[in-house]
């Protein structure tokens, strides 16, 4: 691994001691992404940039409105056409005021429009790079952190495109312009104005070094925040039934109190930048105001040049607080940029082939070769030669830790071996496009997950286009129906927030429809019975006969009413096979199997 790749994974909130050549990787993902993003909308940028720019020079045209009027329209016995100049003047400052409001509207409905498309596209690439992001990554970065990304982050890029852009080129163009006309009016009194430069960028350096660790150490926070919030509720059975609400509570209120802190030193710092710099404008305005004053009365300069560049005053300073906020919601967004970048940069570990290839049969004959694997630096599979011939049931028992899980999950090719092959009809797991592999390959486990929705759109996820008719006849299959028909709605019942309407028993015969109407190759059972009651595994025994017919099966298995339906039984220890052979000829032995199965009586005397 590069020294790159190992930056790839690190979160925005644990940048502030990565070396200088990390944190420039980040900035330059978090650009790259904020790039991608706008490139399809580059004339509409251009159209808001000039929309911008003009907006502004019309409000830089005022102050000179201002000065012309004055200069050359209140005194008119000189003249004698003060009125006409007045009336031009006045009527140049209302078209200047016109089309900085039709600039300002037209530039608030495109960026809108463009923000809220850059939103969209954003929160799409999430959730896909979310779906397809391999089971390892889920297993490590919790529901909490994935839903800080969609909400926190992506609200504080919209709070950037909203507002903050508009701004920051408003305040540049006008510090800018305004700089520019105040040394054209006057270039001694631009001098004197220019002279308060030292300071404002002294203290806008502090103010920057200082807020981009505040307002990384408040994203940081926030996350945390909805991680123990949402960790805490999605457990709250377990919460209340371990009495753990005072504990949570405590928990809870640290890491809150954490995110007030935090907040608390980044209003300290706008409480400082922002009255700095007022004092600063207004020690000037007060200055060129003697200074001016005293050019005016020697005849140096005229009452107008001097009102001019009093507002131009006001128009150089005032954009210094809306970069200070413009900085405050770029500290934010930048933040959640590079959290964003990290995750839609996240490579899968288990990666589509770059050519995808289809087997000449569709048998469903699997094969391990040599696999070894471990999650860690132990091994839980090692050097595993297995081959299920296509249309057997294997049943793989063993005891807690033995690999039957891992295996299932290699299997179903949630993670890839280290070493060595498996392969589905010849073809290596690895070589087979996703959809393909996933059609053929199907894993039930215990949990019996329930989607929200009805039982029909339950059953149905198995295969979204399936008609009505096939999902009841995956219902009957497998004996769902019995209980499904005893409902007042039928297959129409909302099953409610993670099945919660329905019994443990009851969400796993919905998982074993939903497999059933799939119609794998092969088909996973991993411990799918274990929450299951005697009377629901007993309809489930009856159905399995249906369901596993004609196709390949693999049964994880502790309970062993569940294994006598299967032509072969494995034995796993330590990741290796120990015993192989029929149910029966293994229960008429001595060996491992017969153990178990005896402990097992045992434990239902």
């Amino acid at each position: 691994m590069t020294t790159t790749d190992s930056w790839r994974g690190v979160a925005a909130e644990q940048q502030d001691d990565l070396p200088q050549a990390a944190t420039l990787f980040l900035r330059d993902r978090s650009r790259r992404l904020l790039g991608s993003l706008l490139r399809p909308y580059r004339p509409a940028v251009a159209a808001l940039l000039a929309l911008v720019v003009l907006e502004n020079l019309a409000r830089l045209a005022t102050p000179v409105l201002v000065k012309v009027g004055i200069d050359s329209g209140i005194p008119p016995v000189v003249h004698g056409r003060g009125a006409t100049v007045l009336i031009t003047v006045a009527a140049g400052a209302l078209g200047a005021v016109v089309i900085q409001a039709a600039c300002h509207r037209t530039f608030l409905l495109l960026s809108g429009r463009i923000g809220q498309d850059v939103l969209l596209e954003l929160r799409r690439r999430l959730f896909e790079q979310f779906m397809h992001l391999s089971v390892s990554f889920h297993e490590r970065y919790t529901s909490g952190r994935m839903i800080s990304r969609l909400t926190s982050d992506v609200e504080a890029i919209d709070t950037l495109l909203a507002t903050g852009v508009e701004d920051l080129i408003s305040a540049l163009l006008l510090v800018v312009g305004t700089g520019v006309l105040l040394l054209v009016l006057d270039w001694q009194l631009g001098l004197v104005t220019l002279a308060s430069f030292p300071l404002l960028i002294r203290l806008a350096a502090w103010f920057r070094r200082q807020s981009a660790l505040a307002y990384r150490r408040t994203r940081e926070a926030v996350a945390l925040l909805i991680v123990q919030f949402v960790e805490s509720m999605r457990g709250i059975r377990a919460v209340q039934g371990f009495r753990r609400e005072e504990r949570n509570q405590a928990i809870f209120e640290t890491i809150n109190d954490r995110y007030r802190l935090a907040n608390r030193r980044s209003f300290r710092l706008n409480a400082v930048f922002g009255p700095g710099v007022l004092l600063i404008g207004n020690v000037v305005i007060g200055v060129v105001l003697l200074y001016g004053g005293y050019r005016v009365l020697s005849g140096a300069m005229t009452i107008g040049v001097l009102a001019a560049f009093l507002l131009y005053l006001g128009q150089f300073f005032e954009p210094m607080q809306d970069i200070t906020d413009f900085y405050n919601t770029f500290q934010a967004a930048s933040a959640a940029l590079e959290k964003l970048s990290g995750v839609l940069e996240e490579a899968p570990e288990v990666a589509p082939p770059a050519e995808p290839r289809r087997p000449a049969a569709s048998l469903g004959e699997l094969e391990f070769d040599g696999v070894r694997f471990g999650y860690r630096a132990a091994p839980v599979l090692d050097g595993l030669d297995l081959v299920v011939p296509a249309g057997q049931t294997l049943a793989v028992v063993g005891a807690t830790g033995a690999g039957k899980t891992t295996l299932a999950r290699l299997a179903a090719r949630f993670y890839d071996p280290t070493l060595g092959r498996i392969r589905l009809d010849g073809v290596d797991l690895r070589d087979y496009a996703e959809a393909d592999l996933r059609r053929a390959v199907v894993m039930v486990t215990q949990e019996g997950y329930c989607f929200a929705g009805t039982i029909a759109d339950n059953i149905g996820f198995g295969r979204p286009t399936a008609d009505r008719s096939a999902v009841l006849q995956a219902a009957r299959a497998v004996g769902a129906d019995r209980f499904v028909d005893r409902l007042p709605l039928g297959y129409d019942t909302d099953v409610g927030k993670h099945g919660g309407r329905l019994s443990a028993g009851q969400r796993q015969l919905l998982a074993f429809a939903r497999a059933f109407l799939a119609d794998p190759r092969v088909l996973i059972l991993d411990e799918a019975t274990a929450a299951l009651d005697v009377p629901s595994e007993r309809l489930v025994q009856r159905a399995l006969g249906t369901v596993l017919a004609g196709r390949t099966a693999l049964i994880i298995a502790h309970r062993l009413t569940t294994v006598e339906i299967a032509d072969r039984v494995i034995v796993l220890d330590r990741g290796r096979i120990v015993e192989d052979g029929s149910p029966r000829d293994l229960l008429g032995g001595s060996g491992r199997y017969a153990a178990l199965h005896q402990a097992w009586l045992a434990s239902l005397a």
